[in-house]
């Protein structure tokens, strides 16, 4: 049973594009990885729910994209990469802050995040990948990433992103919407779709209504024509392995994994999704003898 998914649509004969998604599964199991704080799981769902909404749009099978979050607050920053298939994983760098709900008692993902700037990567296979960033307007996610889609890419878009947690701090409910004028929309229909956005309530009060992707999607377009395109399946998925953390470690100089040699083991541990390899004296003397010729570069150790 596929529980998390990502609903494609169109409206207004092409003119408006549209996606709604349910993505509590996803956010759970990054919550369970990160071990992260209420405000961490939901600054980090957001951008998870985002990530796998924008790399469902991408056309490569070998596409990837990567959405960067900077900030002066407490969290630090976070970090999401999301493949065609809507396969996300990331990190926050300070999963356990926790601070006081907002004034309208919400968690206060805008104060967590504070000052700083969002860049999205898009890696397509091309000599260099397309990179864009903008400063946070808010620190709340889905306003940052609607300013990065008018200030990037002339695309107006309306986004809403959220994750509700229950009281013992597991996820309730997360997902997002994401409603973008195509080009050669008309000023009807911009108008028409601003006037609408204008009266939603938040994308959690609706999820946990009961309401699904197609049902979000409906409670904005159903009067302008919406066409439900095709239904995409997303989860958390990390492709890290011991054979990756190997070849990475492959390729230290020398000098280094002589180093980790005399320290007695080696522990590498994948940012994205907190998994420890562990190599021992023995596999880092194999990998030594593998490494061949004096090759004395200096080169940082890997990080998954």
């Amino acid at each position: 049973m596929m529980t998390d998914y990502i609903v494609r649509a169109t409206a207004a004969g092409g003119m408006i594009r549209a996606f709604a998604a349910t993505t509590r599964e996803t956010v759970e199991t990054a919550r369970q990885h990160h071990n992260t704080s209420p405000v961490a799981t939901a600054a980090l769902g957001r951008l998870l729910t985002a990530g796998a909404v924008m790399g469902s749009m991408m056309k490569g099978e070998n596409d990837l994209l990567t959405l960067q979050i900077k900030g002066d607050g407490p969290l630090g920053g976070i970090t999401v990469t999301a493949n065609s298939k809507a396969e996300v994983k990331g990190y926050v760098n300070n999963p356990s802050f926790v601070n006081p709900p907002n004034a309208l008692g919400k968690l206060d993902v805008g104060g967590a995040i504070g000052y700083g700037s969002l860049t999205v990567i898009r890696d397509l296979g091309l000599k260099e990948p397309y990179s864009g960033t903008v400063e946070l307007v808010t620190g709340e996610i889905a306003e940052d990433l609607a300013y990065y889609y008018s200030v990037s890419e002339q695309t107006p878009s309306g986004i809403g992103l959220g994750v509700l947690m229950n009281k013992d701090n597991t996820v309730r409910c997360a997902g997002g919407f994401m409603l973008q004028l195509m080009p050669g929309a008309d000023q009807e229909t911009a108008l028409r779709l601003e006037e609408k956005l204008k009266g939603v309530s938040s994308v959690t009060k609706l999820l946990d209504s009961g309401l699904a992707p197609a049902d979000i999607l409906k409670q904005f377009l159903s009067d302008m024509d919406l066409e439900i395109n095709d239904v995409i399946p997303c989860c958390f998925k990390c492709m890290c392995s011991k054979e990756r953390i190997s070849a990475a470690l492959s390729t230290l100089s020398r000098e280094d994994l002589s180093d980790l040699i005399k320290e007695g083991a080696a522990e590498i541990r994948c940012s994205f999704c907190n998994t420890t390899y562990s190599f021992s004296s023995l596999e880092l003397k194999e990998l030594l003898l593998k490494r061949g010729g004096g090759d004395r570069q200096e080169k940082s150790r890997p990080e998954a």
